[in-house]
């Protein structure tokens, strides 16, 4: 099995070399959930565009960083033109982008960040903000009083800790009467989120709301909520979506998302690359804003777009 993945890889390579052609890779936090399926369409679209070839690998799961890194380092090794990767730990992805940047490779950072600066561009959602506009809504929907939950995606996820950072300063200096009593992380799985958000509801049954921080969160409290028969009793704010939780914000088991436009995140960051290669001058930071969804907005063509990536 070994000797077969060498050997495609050297014929991959020389056909890269015969063709001339750049090559640029794209290495996201996971494969699974639907916002990389949206993200990798976004790259490929890029990619096509520039026509420079992508090749997409990522970890099963957003929690393996060590996978990832092994990926990335692969990617060293076969000396790609450009690497965009979604830092899956903003500490350990420092060392090896700083291994590709010292081996003259342009490195863009996407989606989540690293503690540190050496990279040619970061490209994402300001997810502080996004945070931010979570707390307002679940301000609003609460009446500003009460007791709420945090249920986090993962530690060491600079993306997703922007978020609720955000979402608690936020909340702390606008709707100081409505006090996070309860923060758990769902390790971005929707069952362990969906056993931590049990946890919440069973310790603390006065909740008046709940903000998630990633769709895996999402997924799982929406699921306890019904479970428990709190839909429309318990205001539920997510962040990004996917079919289902879609159908909960029209079944009113949550009452609105934070969403992000993945299909325009993995394209710019791309063609960021596509630009440095080019020797074109390049941002080293680009933030995308993120948009409330209500149910009443759902049929609204700019939302339909950002709810269905994928069909681009």
């Amino acid at each position: 099995m070994r000797a077969s993945w060498m050997l495609a890889l050297l014929l991959t390579l020389a056909a890269c070399q015969r063709s001339g052609q750049k090559v640029i890779a794209v290495i996201p936090k996971a494969t699974s959930h639907l916002f990389w399926v949206a993200v990798e369409n976004g790259a490929r679209a890029a990619a096509a565009e520039a026509k420079v070839e992508m090749l997409w690998n990522g970890p099963p799961s957003e929690t393996d960083y060590a996978r990832q890194i092994q990926i990335l380092d692969s990617m060293i090794a076969r000396r790609v033109d450009g690497i965009v990767v979604a830092a899956t730990e903003r500490k350990a992805l420092v060392a090896p982008i700083e291994r590709a940047m010292a081996a003259g490779i342009p490195v863009t950072v996407f989606d989540s960040g690293i503690d540190g600066d050496n990279y040619t561009s970061f490209v994402a959602t300001n997810n502080y903000e996004g945070g931010a506009i979570a707390a307002r809504e679940l301000g609003q929907l609460t009446g500003g009083e009460g007791k709420a939950a945090l249920l986090m995606n993962a530690p060491g996820s600079t993306s997703t800790m922007d978020r609720e950072r955000g979402f608690e300063e936020t909340l702390a200096k606008e709707f100081p009467k409505l006090t996070i009593v309860a923060r758990q992380y769902g390790q971005s799985d929707r069952g362990k989120a969906r056993a931590a958000a049990e946890n919440m509801l069973t310790a603390h049954p006065d909740l008046k709301g709940m903000f998630c921080s990633s769709e895996p969160s999402a997924v799982g409290a929406a699921l306890a909520v019904k479970a428990r028969q709190l839909s429309g009793k318990l205001a539920l704010v997510t962040f990004d979506s996917s079919a289902d939780l879609v159908e909960d914000l029209k079944g009113g088991t949550i009452s609105a998302m934070v969403v992000q436009d993945p299909f325009r995140m993995g394209h710019d960051a791309v063609q960021s690359i596509v630009d440095k290669l080019a020797g074109k001058a390049v941002a080293k930071r680009v933030d995308l804003s993120a948009k409330l969804v209500r149910r009443d907005d759902l049929a609204k063509p700019d939302v339909i777009r950002l709810l269905t990536p994928e069909k681009k």
